[in-house]
């Protein structure tokens, strides 16, 4: 139990935390009325499927009463960057009772307690049994949004906010910097350039050194269309190039006829001066 512990710490994942479930003093899904399990099934399995934004669900088939979920801080809080682990516990009577909610993740709120315990109203007064997991998940992502120091659990994060939001927010950030999980980086597409980013347009459809927009069938190889398609879009995408090295010859041949032009009048001018140089 121990060394599962001190992995669960260290990586931080799901499958840590999944076999750390069975030895959970906690109740099972024998404590569950089989219709509440079915339930519960079918919402975990559907939270798993198509997660809300912003919220994972680590899913243990053998014990629905423990819900585990990551939570990304929003954007434009001070929880940004950061992920938070929390846990609903289902108790024997659910969904008449609601669930009590726990953040594992050492958070700066108003409205979780020291102790991690969630303070929420549709977890206390506002509770109804019709109210479902992701409802539940959403609310308490809704809560780093906008925290309601009227019923703070945290006294001093409560009254930090309604006095000295800077502050409060100041010290939200170094709870997350310090204790909160790091999401994974984002695959980068690459570098835009700037002309395309300001004419909206994918440099992925635009011929190389030429700005050029390719043929949308040549731009979109593999979405389904023909050989025939394909060696049309080619033969566009062959004379448009064919264009771009056109003009590029009349302006090298503009070029060298101007200066060749330039070398033939600066000849005169030097006969000129000879001439002159002769009478004298």
């Amino acid at each position: 139990m121990i060394q599962l512990l001190r992995r669960f710490e260290s990586e931080r994942n799901c499958s840590a935390l999944l076999q750390l479930l069975p030895l959970w003093p906690m109740a099972t899904n024998e404590n569950l009325p089989p219709n509440v399990v079915k339930q519960l099934a079918k919402e975990l399995k559907n939270l798993d499927e198509t997660p809300p934004e912003g919220i994972k669900v680590c899913i243990n088939d053998d014990n629905f009463s423990t819900i585990f979920a990551d939570i990304e801080g929003p954007a434009g809080t001070p929880y940004e960057n950061g992920i938070f682990r929390m846990k609903l516990l289902l108790s024997h009577d659910f969904p008449q009772s609601p669930p009590k909610g726990f953040f594992l993740t050492k958070i700066f709120h108003p409205n979780i307690a020291t102790n991690g315990e969630i303070c929420v109203n549709t977890l206390k007064k506002d509770w109804n049994p019709s109210l479902g997991l992701r409802h539940v998940l959403l609310v308490v992502r809704c809560l780093l949004i906008e925290p309601f120091p009227e019923s703070a659990l945290n006294e001093q994060a409560g009254k930090m906010l309604l006095e000295n939001y800077e502050e409060y927010a100041r010290h939200a950030r170094l709870y997350t910097g310090i204790h909160a999980l790091k999401p994974k980086p984002k695959s980068k597409t690459g570098a835009i350039s700037e002309s395309t980013t300001a004419l909206n347009v994918d440099p992925t459809k635009t011929i190389s050194g030429t700005g050029l927009l390719l043929p949308p069938l040549a731009a979109n190889k593999g979405a389904g269309v023909n050989n025939d398609q394909l060696m049309t879009s080619a033969h566009a995408a062959a004379e448009a190039l064919s264009a771009v090295g056109a003009s590029a010859a009349v302006q090298k041949k503009e070029g060298l006829s101007t200066t060749a032009a330039k070398i033939q009048v600066d000849k005169k001018k030097m006969d000129a001066r000879k001439k002159s140089l002769k009478r004298l």
